[in-house]
């Protein structure tokens, strides 16, 4: 713990904070701001109270569908880090973290890493895409690499004065990107997996740095999945920007933008004005959220809307079960799958839904 003289301090939770009723498996997270008092001839301290955070991101532990996991709090700004490959980060992966970061008021920043990698026109067009993408509903995003040190300024200007959460996959370059612009911390960094081209568990928890441009950062371990918690379906187009302008000018009130007449979300997606890649991702995180009848009539919705947003699936290579009745529903008038509409939530290797 860094006190307020800029002193580090080894200290323990006091038991009660352990046992408070809160789902959250760490109690205290980075970022937090606590009181704390050292012990009687130890120079160790105990946390007796931690106070009111401003905000914080949260996701669901893994592996534990009922508790939540804290990543950090009390941060000025989110950058996510991302990587069109080695590791693919997908566009449902950064739309998630978004919604949380909206629901709690955290700024949020992109930052495309290893654009060394980049080869192919197709590459650049789709990074740029990727960017336009979000760059038109308020994320600025950034193209650096860490390796041949490009737009390192960018980046490091980015950080300045402020503590940033840094978050993404194993892999993408997180630890690199600030040994890049503070060669001095000296963070353990590791080769991607050729076998599996994905990153290894390098960082192994979060932690705090101070930066000589006066920015405190905060190194995580990679994010494999990032579940959604306290959302309800209803309220996702809220997080939305995009939507949020256009949704109260729907015909029914309570429109879900799923399927309803007199959608004037939809009608936007079809104009060209909400991008059809993060309406696409709207359905899927309101599907895995969306219980009983409706929530397989949403599922058919999503399946045709990927469908024709994605283009035709190439093979099943794993089947997920649906996460409300575990099993696989048959979704008719998928198109291009070629089991003919059965089985088309299993899923692609490349490009995973959310909610597994």
């Amino acid at each position: 713990m860094h006190t307020t003289d800029g002193q580090e301090v080894e200290c323990r939770l006091r038991g009660k904070l352990k046992i408070a009723g809160s789902k959250a498996t760490n109690p205290v997270a980075v970022g937090d701001k606590v009181s704390f008092e050292l012990s009687a001839g130890e120079d160790t301290g105990v946390i007796h109270d931690i106070l009111d955070r401003k905000n914080y991101i949260i996701r669901k532990a893994t592996k534990l569908s009922r508790q939540t996991h804290v990543i950090a709090a009390n941060i000025d700004q989110a950058v996510i880090i991302a990587t069109l490959a080695y590791p693919r980060t997908s566009t449902g992966f950064i739309d998630r973290f978004l919604i949380t970061c909206e629901a709690y008021s955290i700024p949020a920043v992109l930052v495309f890493n290893k654009t060394d990698l980049l080869q192919k026109d197709k590459d650049f067009e789709q990074l740029a895409g990727m960017m336009a993408m979000y760059d038109a509903i308020g994320y600025p995003c950034y193209a650096v690499s860490a390796l041949k040190g490009s737009n390192l300024e960018a980046f490091d200007k980015l950080l300045q004065g402020k503590v940033s959460l840094l978050a993404g996959h194993s892999g993408v370059g997180k630890s690199a990107l600030v040994n890049a612009i503070e060669p001095g911390l000296n963070l353990k960094v590791q080769a991607i997996s050729k076998a599996h081209r994905k990153g290894r568990h390098t960082t192994t928890f979060a932690e705090m740095f101070k930066l000589s441009n006066g920015a405190r950062i905060i190194d995580t371990p990679g994010i494999k999945e990032f579940g959604l918690v306290d959302f309800e379906a209803w309220e996702l187009c809220h997080y939305f920007p995009e939507m949020r302008q256009y949704f109260n000018q729907c015909r029914y009130d309570n429109c879900t933008h799923f399927n309803e007449p007199g959608c004037r979300v939809k009608e936007e997606v079809e104009n060209g004005m909400i991008h059809e890649e993060r309406y696409v991702n709207y359905l899927a995180s309101c599907w895995a959220r969306t219980p009983g009848e409706n929530h397989h009539k949403l599922k058919g919705i999503y399946a045709r809307s990927h469908s024709e947003s994605k283009g035709s699936y190439r093979g099943h290579p794993r089947r997920n079960p649906c996460p409300h009745c575990k099993g696989i529903v048959d979704i008719p008038g998928c198109g291009g799958c070629r089991y003919r509409g059965r089985h088309c939530m299993a899923g692609r290797k490349d490009q995973p839904f959310a909610g597994f």
